[in-house]
């Protein structure tokens, strides 16, 4: 029991349902004072705040989602030991919070019953109740209060109401012992229920706190298929074996009597403190449903939904995206000016700005998405959404929750990954991000717009209506997605194997949602991706422009060139400004500088490099040039497009979006030869090679990082990139010797 007087911090945790409105109550007790990191060995999200109950600090605890506290994912097996206080996991807490949907109170009462058998002060908040004055419910909040033993609370937590009011509960419920819970199951289950408990404690095996050792007790009674992965030996199993086979002499079935109990006790408790007036017709929420859940109207109002979101993702971040990228190329030019050359120059504009610069940029995607998904979650439309979707995903071996992240990649991996953490299921959802980098997202567009661009040829079939460069774009998202239904099916059968779990989902009620928790998801999840993914996206970028600069030998590389440099300088002096000669005279001095760009390139540890593996590189039509901008676009596969610029003697950074641009580059690529041989380097089979690679492959340094985030390992970042590395390889191999065939017949 906590100490009142103490000025030590006390731990509070916050318990409920799914869809009961947990998450967005613990955002109104603690605002913007929050964390979010990783249970420690787990990759299940630890989030806590820190808020004022009287004159005490208290740390709130928001845990999973649970239904019963008999664990059956990752998710509940984490809220269940922290409730406990499971060693190496998290200290024990002081009181818990049980959040309720007041709609369907004797269904979440089935978790407060067990709750109560912890032995810990417990507040109950009785949440959404202005959704269940609109359907007609009407509950004693006192009565119910009296009847529990505990503080109980009505709350609507989407607009902040009754949450003062529940730090007061909060406040009393400490300085206050928790009221004994009275007996639930029949007197044998009880008795044996004591034996078990008398007997943990003599062996000292199950903690010091009497609630827990019941608790325990009950699980390993009940728990026929030890969910709690208690070593089934020793004195204390035998006690289980034997107590299982008294009461199943006496005819009651475990575990099926306790489910029994808990409700009938809900039944009673509710009788007179809660009502529900008699529905005249369907509810609001039962006719949008009907449109909504419908097989062919929910999937066209699907659609729309999605059409909204991706546009938005796309078009509404452009215009920030750019204001970003602007100010870190106006920031890069500053520091371009205002320093002398030299490695620290290039390291800080290369290396720190363009690190920083190439993950800032995908934060306006990041904050719209969460966004949108806070809309769809915090009304209640997200639930019908993956419901509706459930019965294909099943055939994919994933189940409906896995639909929303996947859809979401189009536009970016990174947010469609940490929007996976929606999937309950611990299985479904790391398949669910370890195919999700295989979906064609932004990034690839400029490779696919450069390649296809250049040697695609425009050939218009059905009277103009198809063309072959649009027909080769929409082959290219459609590999991607056969490439990560492939997958999912084979990782669902073999790595990850397990019966796809059945879709239990509880609708919630249709409600406004809350600006100020919008808010509060868009800038927590924003933090998190700059923190997280920020900090290893910077160290990897400065280790590739380490790669690509040295051993920059200025006296090797630059002597062939500057004779002729000087020369076009001390020409370029004398010219007039505006004139044809002075533009020639600059164009021949950009060329220039692209070709001692690409000598340094050349003999860069990251060329040389790639020259020394060019044999791996050579069965896909590549050669070192090619390898060297595959290597140096492992950052971000957009990147390549610079790089080729670079490496084939453009003489100014590319613009994917600029038409001239792409063709000065383009006609490169075209002139290029292969060293010694001077046959055309570049060939449609080559280009399709080079785009097949890049719509497999895992090019993205950010989509890594964040996987190690999510998965809170470096095992699964490392297993995705060589497993789609092989994939892109083989099917880079597969399009360049086919095509080859082909074009030789």
């Amino acid at each position: 029991m906590p100490d009142v007087s103490s000025p030590s911090t006390v731990s509070v945790a916050i318990v409920g349902n799914p869809n009961c409105g947990k998450s967005t109550l613990f955002n109104m007790l603690v605002g913007v004072r929050q964390r979010v990191a990783n249970y420690p060995g787990v990759t299940v999200e630890k989030k806590t705040g820190v808020t004022e109950c009287g004159a005490r600090q208290v740390e709130l605890i928001d845990l999973p989602g649970l239904y019963s506290l008999r664990p059956r994912s990752l998710d509940e097996q984490v809220a269940v030991d922290v409730l406990v206080g499971r060693k190496g996991l998290a200290a024990p807490v002081d009181a818990i919070i049980c959040v309720v949907d007041a709609c369907n109170l004797q269904r979440h009462l089935y978790l407060v019953s067990q709750v109560l058998e912890l032995g810990l002060p417990v507040v109950l908040a009785v949440n959404m109740i202005d959704v269940a004055q609109r359907s007609g419910v009407r509950i004693d909040v006192e009565g119910l209060s009296q009847r529990l033993g505990i503080p109980v609370v009505a709350t609507q937590a989407n607009r902040g109401v009754g949450v003062d009011r529940l730090r007061e509960a909060l406040g009393r419920a400490l300085s206050r012992p928790a009221p004994e819970p009275c007996g639930l199951l029949p007197p044998p289950l009880e008795d044996e229920v004591s034996q078990l408990e008398a007997l943990l404690g003599a062996s000292g095996s199950a903690g010091e706190r009497r609630g827990v050792r019941r608790f325990l007790a009950r699980r390993m009674l009940f728990d026929i298929e030890g969910d709690q992965g208690r070593a089934e030996q020793g004195e204390v199993a035998a006690a289980v074996q034997a107590a299982r086979r008294r009461l199943a002499e006496q005819g009651m079935r475990l575990p099926s009597i306790e489910v029994e109990a808990r409700y009938r006790w809900a039944r009673r408790l509710l009788d007179g403190v809660w009502a529900k007036a008699a529905a005249s017709g369907p509810s609001l929420s039962d006719r949008i449903d009907r449109v909504l859940t419908h097989r062919v109207w929910g999937t066209v109002a699907f659609v729309l939904v999605m059409l909204v979101v991706f546009q938005a993702v796309f078009s509404w971040a452009e215009p920030l995206m750019t204001a970003i990228d602007q100010a870190v190329a106006w920031t890069g030019g500053l520091v371009d000016r205002r320093m002398a050359d030299g490695a620290l120059k290039s390291l800080l504009i290369h290396g720190v700005l363009g690190g920083v610069g190439g993950v800032l940029v995908f934060l306006p995607q990041i904050l719209i998405l969460f966004g949108f998904i806070a809309v769809l979650e915090d009304c209640g439309y997200m639930a019908r959404a993956a419901y509706l979707m459930d019965k294909f995903m099943v055939r994919v071996g994933l189940s409906g929750k896995s639909f929303i992240p996947m859809l979401c990649s189009f536009a970016c991996a990174i947010p469609g990954i940490m929007a996976a953490r929606v999937i309950e299921d611990d299985r479904d959802r790391l398949t669910t991000i370890l195919v999700i980098p295989l979906l064609t997202c932004s990034a690839r567009l400029p490779v696919y717009a450069l390649l296809i661009a250049a040697f695609i040829p425009p050939r218009r079939y059905l009277g103009g209506l198809v063309n072959l460069q649009g027909l080769t774009l929409a082959a290219l998202y459609a590999l991607g997605i056969a490439a990560a239904v492939i997958a999912a099916l084979v990782f669902k059968r073999t790595l990850l194997r397990g019966r796809t779990p059945p879709f239990v989902l509880e609708l919630p009620t249709y409600q406004w949602p809350s600006l100020r928790n919008i808010v509060y998801r868009m800038v927590e999840r924003g933090l998190v991706f700059v923190r997280c993914a920020g900090t290893i996206i910077l160290a990897v970028s400065i280790l590739v422009w380490a790669g690509l600069y040295f051993p920059h030998n200025a006296e090797t590389i630059e002597a062939p060139f500057r004779a002729r440099e000087e020369a076009l300088r001390e020409r370029l002096a004398q010219s007039a400004e505006g004139s044809a000669q002075r533009a020639a005279l600059e164009a021949e001095l950009g060329q220039m500088e692209a070709r001692i760009a690409a000598a340094y390139q050349r003999q860069s540890l990251l060329g040389r490099a790639a020259r020394f593996i060019q044999p791996v590189f050579k069965p896909l039509g590549w050669d070192w040039r090619i390898g060297s901008a595959v290597i140096a676009s492992f950052p971000a596969r957009e990147v390549v497009v610079a790089t080729l610029g670079v490496v084939f003697n453009v003489g100014q950074q590319l613009d994917p979006e600029g038409d001239e641009d792409l063709t000065r580059l383009s006609a490169q690529l075209h002139a290029a030869r292969w060293e010694f041989t001077g046959r055309p380097l570049f060939t449609i089979p080559v280009a399709v090679s080079l785009m097949v690679f890049y719509a497999l492959c895992a090019q993205c340094v950010a989509t890594l990082a964040v996987i190690r985030r999510e998965t809170n390992s470096w095992r699964w970042p490392l297993f995705t990139f060589g497993y789609m590395t092989a994939l892109a390889y083989v099917g880079a191999l597969v399009a360049y010797q086919t095509g080859t065939w082909i074009a030789r017949w």
